[in-house]
């Protein structure tokens, strides 16, 4: 697993890194630029950006804790071993460096002052976890890994980061207005949601046989499909922080 992360700095081919890099960045400038209000410095995407590489290192060591933990109690390839594995252990465990990579670098900057800076934030933390991975599968299985994660993985990634992104915004508007309890609550989905989608991607296209797979097209499809709305939507609405409460909690 360590070799598996590592690959993209210990041998390269600069085709399949530019293959496995530009859907990423594609998609970051389209969130970026849907910012109408007030956009985030270049210095705070990058360390964002970095921040999701570095997550992808706790997720590694997460997942390879969870995964032994849950081996001990549960057999391997059977239908239990696989939802918590992919539903508790490697989405908890992904999304949960994500939100807290994001949450340490931004929760208290001066520039987190609308609503859907948090999807851009979210987005950019989720895309640099992304890069990175998709920078290891495709050293591993080539160009042809590169354009099927191209069209699902990375974009998939990006899909969780809006979710998360969604209640984060709404978790800091509400802690703004000094409403603790119900920020605590959207901290808590902010995580949650983007879990729980991310482990039904996961054991979908992983139990899918090839006359089933049709289920998997269709799942990524809607996720994609309600990605983009909620991006749109909540760009063309997007409020500072410092409006009636109204104004921003409309999602």
């Amino acid at each position: 697993m360590f070799y598996f992360l590592m690959a993209p700095i210990l041998t390269y081919n600069w085709i399949l890194i530019v293959s496995a890099v530009v859907p990423a960045i594609f998609l970051m400038v389209k969130v970026y630029r849907s910012d109408r209000l007030d956009k985030e410095s270049p210095a705070l995407l990058g360390n964002l950006v970095v921040a999701g590489i570095l997550s992808a290192l706790i997720a590694m060591v997460l997942e390879w804790i969870g995964q032994a933990v849950l081996g001990a109690f549960v057999e391997e390839n059977t239908r239990t071993y696989n939802i918590w594995l992919y539903f508790v252990v490697v989405a908890f465990s992904e999304e949960g460096a994500k939100y807290f990579m994001m949450n340490r670098r931004t929760w208290n900057s001066p520039e987190f002052n609308c609503q859907y800076d948090a999807v851009v934030y979210a987005v950019f933390v989720s895309l640099g976890f992304a890069l990175w991975e998709n920078l290891s599968y495709v050293m591993h299985y080539g160009f042809t890994t590169a354009l099927v994660r191209a069209v699902t993985a990375i974009p998939g990634h990006a899909c969780f980061g809006v979710f998360m992104g969604v209640f984060y915004g709404l978790a800091r508007g509400c802690s703004y207005l000094g409403e603790n309890g119900r920020s605590t609550f959207f901290r808590v989905l902010s995580v949650l949601c983007p879990a729980l989608i991310h482990g039904a991607y996961d054991y979908i296209a992983s139990t899918s046989s090839d006359s089933s797979q049709w289920y998997f097209i269709i799942f990524i499809a809607v996720l994609f499909v309600v990605a983009f709305l909620l991006v749109n939507k909540l760009s063309k609405n997007d409020r500072y922080f410092a409006m009636r409460h109204q104004n921003f909690i409309d999602v």
